[in-house]
């Protein structure tokens, strides 16, 4: 074992571990921001920059700092490494100019965007992001497009953190989306408007951290912060059937993967889960998902409601067609 220290808290890692996931074994607010990485998906990491921290000291054996600050996602810890996230000033510094960087081609349009309230943008901007901009230049600019018959395309909120590729690529057979031109003019899109319709494709969804992709089956029906995240789970050939379905009384306005606590979907889930089964009678309520109590999401506290008027009569409806019982 390999003994590491962040931000003077001393924990114990496997050779081979990284920065970001010996923090994430202390847990709390070591841990750093990541909007590219994502521990299901191999080979992510190492593009948006966020998880920047500084190596006071490299190794117990070496125990001069690295002069610069590196990419807690893709650097491995040596044994006596010492590394400082939050009580580092350069790295606060840091941070605040790629979040800026980050919302130089952004549009400000979280009154409209589906994703608001379960941004990582958002939270990163709350936490790092300045009141006002300095950008003076024009803002890129591309048309909406439908790169599936489930999922809209906004590539104006997209940050290229190629999460949605990596997904397809290692979820499906046949990835026919990707990152097309270079430097300002790259894009995530289909060539010659190929359409995503594999039975994984909906994944994209879920693993983005904005608003570019966004299920068009729940497109501007409701605001997250309005529905009830309730776990739930069905017989299913393609995947485990383990989802979270978003309700609104005893009605699903949308299915999606379970996330643990860094925003990172449990199990991925099929099309068929998530956009075909939307009655309350094919799914099996488990009971209220645990949100963490800085979102938004868990200000109507609806982890308070009563387990006989809600859940039990939703799981009796599977044994029985017609409505559920009040």
């Amino acid at each position: 074992m390999i003994k590491v220290t962040i931000d003077n808290i001393p924990v114990e890692v496997e050779d081979g571990t990284t920065i970001l996931q010996a923090a994430r074994k202390i847990g709390g607010r070591v841990v750093p921001p990541a909007m590219c990485y994502y521990s299901r998906l191999p080979g992510t990491g190492g593009k948006c920059r966020t998880c920047l921290v500084k190596v006071v000291q490299s190794s117990a054996k070496d125990p001069r700092p690295l002069p610069k600050l590196v990419a807690s996602c893709s650097t491995p810890v040596l044994d006596g490494m010492v590394v400082e996230n939050n009580l580092s000033e350069e790295v606060i510094k840091a941070r605040k100019g790629i979040v800026e960087f980050l919302l130089i081609n952004h549009p400000l349009d979280c009154p409209v965007c589906d994703q608001a309230g379960e941004c990582d943008l958002q939270d990163l901007s709350y936490s790092f992001g300045f009141e006002g901009t300095r950008f003076e230049e024009k803002k890129r600019e591309f048309p909406e497009i439908d790169i599936g018959p489930y999922i809209k395309l906004h590539m104006n909120r997209c940050i290229l953190c190629y999460r949605c590729v990596y997904a397809v690529d290692q979820l499906t057979e046949n990835r026919v989306h990707g990152v097309l031109y270079r430097s300002d003019v790259s894009e995530i899109s289909t060539f010659i408007n190929n359409s995503i319709e594999n039975d994984f494709s909906g994944n994209v969804i879920d693993v983005c951290p904005v608003g570019a992709l966004t299920d068009r089956t729940f497109r501007f029906k409701s605001r997250v912060w309005y529905l009830k995240p309730m776990d739930a789970h069905r017989l299913c050939s393609k995947c485990l059937g383990k989802v979270t379905a978003w309700m609104f009384g005893n009605e699903i306005y949308r299915i999606t993967g379970r996330k643990d606590q860094y925003g990172e979907i449990e199990s991925f889930i099929c099309n068929e889960c998530r956009f075909e089964k939307k009655n309350i009678h094919e799914w099996v309520i488990e009971g209220p998902r645990k949100i963490k109590r800085q979102s938004v999401i868990s200000a109507n506290h609806y982890e308070t409601l009563e387990k006989p008027s809600i859940i039990e009569p939703i799981k009796g409806a599977m044994n029985k067609p017609g409505k559920a019982e009040n």
